[in-house]
């Protein structure tokens, strides 16, 4: 260990603290609203839309989403704040339901929702960037997939924690001004009078009758949107009084999320037909080229920057989650090391690129999409679930916040109905996931709970991360 006492995070002190303390003053500033206003607002309209069958019930959708992510962040910060450890769900449903559970939630996020939901924002900046160069068809398949930025940013994060945070803090105003300016054009449009496809009549005519399977599906397109949510239980931790903090991020950011959503889709059908947005790859390069003549430009440009920065973001958070499984011993210790000089976690970010990577060659974003909700709704439903049970087994464990039970339960009554109808819509799709899932259990007996494993295996480890100039952060607060 004595080989890193010559480097540090910002050149003074002569020790590396943990790694999270390198990492979370990024995850603290970011609010809420910044994680979950991302790409899925400029690709889910179009999935949501497909799936409702009417603009009237697509808009009631979108606000239905938002009081259900309500319904979980209230839970989840009581959760938060009664097991005040960072890492979010996995936190909580180690804690209560124990390690093969805990370890199965890691394994899904590892292996499929952080893969995924990076998957599904690398090809949505792949294709703005593409859309106004392939205007009439789909960008090409092949062009999609490299222009997808991942090894770049993955390179980013590698190499350090302040450009990262950098890249986050800069890119974060690209969605920003693509939104701001398709509200305010939608109330333009509407003072105007051009709100045709809004009114009553139009609104619920329906082009095809949704069956419930439909409508599952439609709010697993719109969930994707809202994901994010849960994302400041990850960094409980450090959070500076949280059982006041927590609540107040609460109360303001989801319904303010919902309040952007809706009137964006809102502002969308002022300058669109339902049937031209179903037919558009790219909606708000659509709308920009409807609304803003010579400045259309700006539309594609605004949500490139907020995608760039959404994968930077995941790539974030995904090497947080690792670092903490394998601090619990749940994943291999060598995802616990970071790098001697840059600070960085180079084995996790590593291992969620290439994932990334994967996934992207073999699905289509909307399909990506239903398959990733769906695992996202899952672990969220028994996380929610825990808290139920921790009432039961702990009923006079001090809770700061408290909700009514009456608010898990509507929950999990909407999470029964998403899952079993979502299942059963796409089976082939949903399946998979749960058999990943599964996978899980045999290498958590033979990785986990297997503990005396022979020597070899731990020699690989060690030159593994010797190759890498890596070291556990603990050996850095010891020199």
């Amino acid at each position: 260990s004595n080989a890193f006492m010559s480097f540090s995070c910002s050149g003074a002190p002569k020790t590396i603290p943990p790694a999270w303390q390198c990492w979370a003053p990024v995850a603290i500033g970011q609010e809420p609203q910044g994680n979950i206003i991302g790409s899925g607002i400029f690709i889910s309209p179009k999935g949501v839309l497909e799936h409702a069958g009417s603009v009237g019930l697509a808009l009631i959708i979108w606000v239905l989403g938002g009081g259900v992510a309500a319904l979980g962040s209230l839970c989840y910060a009581e959760l938060g704040v009664t097991i005040p450890k960072s890492g979010g769900d996995y936190s909580y449903v180690t804690e209560i339901f124990g390690g093969l559970a805990g370890f199965l939630l890691l394994w899904s996020a590892v292996l499929i929702m952080y893969p995924t939901s990076l998957a599904v924002i690398a090809l949505t900046f792949s294709n703005y960037v593409l859309q106004p160069v392939f205007p009439n068809c789909i960008p090409p398949y092949n062009a999609s997939r490299i222009l997808s930025m991942v090894l770049l940013l993955t390179w980013v994060n590698s190499s350090s924690v302040r450009w990262a945070t950098r890249i986050q803090d800069i890119f974060t105003a690209g969605k920003l001004l693509a939104l701001t300016l398709i509200i305010v054009v939608g109330f333009i449009q509407i003072f105007k009078g051009n709100y045709k496809e809004l009114t009553p009549s139009n609104a619920f005519r329906f082009w095809m009758t949704p069956s419930v399977g439909h409508l599952a599906l439609a709010f697993l397109q719109g969930s994707f949107a809202f994901s994010g949510w849960n994302f400041l239980n990850y960094v409980t931790e450090e959070l500076v009084d949280p059982r006041r903090n927590l609540p107040r991020a609460i109360f303001i950011s989801i319904p303010l999320v919902t309040f952007v959503y809706t009137f964006t889709n809102i502002a969308y059908f002022t300058a669109m037909s339902p049937h031209e947005l179903l037919s558009s790859n790219a909606v708000a390069v659509t709308f920009g080229e409807k609304l803003l003549g010579y400045f259309s430009w700006v539309m594609p440009v605004s949500v490139a920057l907020s995608t760039f920065g959404g994968i930077n973001g995941y790539l974030f958070t995904s090497s947080r989650l690792c670092f903490s499984g394998a601090r619990e011993g749940h994943l291999p210790s060598l995802l616990a090391m970071i790098h001697v000089k840059n600070c960085t976690p180079i084995p996790a970010l590593l291992i969620c690129c290439l994932a990334t990577l994967i996934i992207m060659l073999v699905g289509d974003t909307y399909t990506l999409i239903n398959y990733v909700s769906f695992i996202n709704y899952l672990c969220y439903g028994v996380t929610i679930i825990g808290l139920i049970v921790l009432r039961w087994r702990k009923p006079k464990i001090f809770r700061p916040i408290k909700v009514n039970l009456l608010i898990p339960i509507t929950y999990l009554a909407f999470w029964a109905f998403l899952l079993v109808f979502s299942l059963y819509s796409e089976p082939i799709v949903c399946g998979v996931g749960l058999i990943i899932i599964l996978t899980g259990v045999p290498v958590f007996f033979l990785g986990v709970y297997w503990r005396n494993k022979p020597k070899c295996v731990n020699r690989l480890i060690g030159k593994a991360a010797l190759f890498c100039w890596l070291g556990h952060p603990q050996e850095f607060s010891k020199t």
